[in-house]
């Protein structure tokens, strides 16, 4: 057995390749004959969806792009959806052991990943099956006891990964495929949850009283993989966790079905066997070393010129779940290069992350649009794309009775016209000239990270 002592990760040994080969002997000693070809292909699924929800070509770098060209053909699962998935499932069975560091602080490579998409049509859990079917051929106790299904609270987090003497496997992939239930939770509980997830996300260090007694978890090294619809978002994302960090730890990504397959696919066994091969050599990589991953020169010249753009402050709801961008751009960068076994992260693995990010960037563009999370902003919004003519300020502040401060409405309209999608002109009256606020028109198709404040 391979074992790192330090962070209780265990994996089988490399004679397990021998298992592989005598299963690949086989398969091609038994190779089925060819069945003859259907004349009807299968009938492609095209979603109305912005040009940049196409993952651009740099995102399928290495093992990872390996793996979806692999499992795509057969399945109806949004590529986009393997992809992501595939980068936390292995960001996770890597363990804490490669990481970046920024100042102080180690970036490890545990993603949080949300998929979007339509109850039942988008092929959410479709998609993760065949990341686990890959997974399972290389690492199938980390299958079988690192990935949970539990409903998440904070006490079981804790007490799942508590520390112990002799130290355990602190890995944990947690599969939220009802992921509403937990933002209902968070949402309502106002427990500790919301908070626990995001110290899972930035250094592993878990701690909350139960009773008078302390409970520690550290060292943790906790991913997340989440599976809501539009809508279950909408109404139980709580605009608090929204702009408290929460939300931006997350990789938003919208999926659609990509194809019509009547009868399924038809991945072979022996098809899989390059993929498990190589991913297996990358786990082990990463399993047996400690160190920092960096940049090389040319990397970081990359780096600092797509910086200030990734580190831009953006309006509304879309900019408070985006606005961890270099972030993720880094980790995704280190596990691209993880997965190809090299401690230097070099311009293919940051092209990757930064087309990757795109999309994930583009889908929270698509989720939360030009919403600010700030009820009164929000409420004052819908009020006058309601409205044919606008309203003015006095009919804007007859929204609230009363109980809005004539600041708190100045501060909300200020949102919205950064987001670009109010305005404003004076209307000729029997006195003074009344302000009026109106949409402005196709304010829904405004891009917020390209919006420009109106006068």
């Amino acid at each position: 057995m391979i074992r790192n002592l330090n962070m209780g990760i265990t994996r089988q040994p490399y004679a397990a390749f021998e298992e592989l080969k005598r299963r690949r002997a086989e398969l091609l000693n038994n190779t089925p004959q060819p069945q003859p070809q259907p004349t009807s292909q299968p009938r492609s699924i095209s979603p109305q969806r912005p040009a940049n929800f196409q993952l651009r070509e740099q995102a399928l770098h290495g093992l990872a792009g390996k793996v979806v060209r692999t499992l795509a053909p057969h399945t109806e699962a949004d590529p986009a959806a393997i992809l992501i998935q595939f980068l936390a499932a292995f960001g996770n069975a890597a363990g804490p052991g490669p990481h970046c560091l920024v100042g102080p602080a180690r970036h490890r490579l545990n993603l949080f990943v949300v998929l979007v998409g339509e109850s039942s049509k988008a092929r959410k859990g479709t998609s993760w099956n065949q990341i686990e079917r890959l997974f399972a051929e290389v690492d199938q106790p980390w299958v079988n006891t690192r990935i949970t299904t539990a409903r998440l609270s904070a006490a079981g987090l804790l007490h799942a990964l508590r520390d112990q003497q002799p130290p355990t496997d602190r890995r944990l992939l947690a599969l939220a495929e009802e992921f509403a239930s937990i933002l209902h939770t968070i949402k309502r509980a106002k427990g500790h949850l919301s908070s626990l997830l995001r110290c899972a996300w930035d250094s592993g260090h878990l701690s909350m009283l139960d009773g008078s007694n302390p409970l520690r978890a550290t060292n943790t090294h906790i991913s997340l993989i989440a599976h809501i619809t539009e809508r279950e978002l909408a109404q139980n994302l709580d605009p608090t966790d929204a702009h408290n960090g929460f939300a931006n730890r997350c990789l938003w990504t919208s999926v659609h079905r990509s194809q019509c397959l009547p009868s399924g696919g038809a991945l072979a066994e022996h098809e899989l066997i390059p993929i498990t091969q190589q991913l297996r050599l990358a786990l082990d990589w990463a399993a047996t070393i400690d160190t920092v991953l960096s940049r090389d020169q040319a990397a970081e010249s990359l780096w600092e010129e797509c910086y200030p753009e990734l580190s831009q402050a953006r309006p509304g709801l879309f900019g408070a779940a985006t606005s961890r961008a270099e972030a993720q751009v880094l980790r995704l960068s280190a596990v691209y290069a993880a997965l190809d076994c090299s401690t230097l992260i070099t311009v293919p693995h940051l092209e990757a992350a930064l087309a990757v990010w795109e999309y994930c960037s583009a889908s929270a563009s698509e989720l939360f649009g030009t919403s600010t999370g700030d009820v009164i902003a929000d409420r004052i919004k819908q009020a006058i794309e309601e409205s044919k003519d606008g309203l003015s300020r006095k009919e804007i502040r007859g929204l609230f009775h009363g109980h809005v401060s004539s600041d708190r409405i100045e501060a909300a309209l200020d949102q919205l016209i950064s987001l670009g999608v109010l305005t404003h002109h004076l209307q000729p009256g029997r006195g003074r000239h009344a302000s009026v606020w109106s949409s402005l028109p196709d304010a829904e198709q405004t891009d917020p990270a390209t919006a420009q404040e109106h006068p």
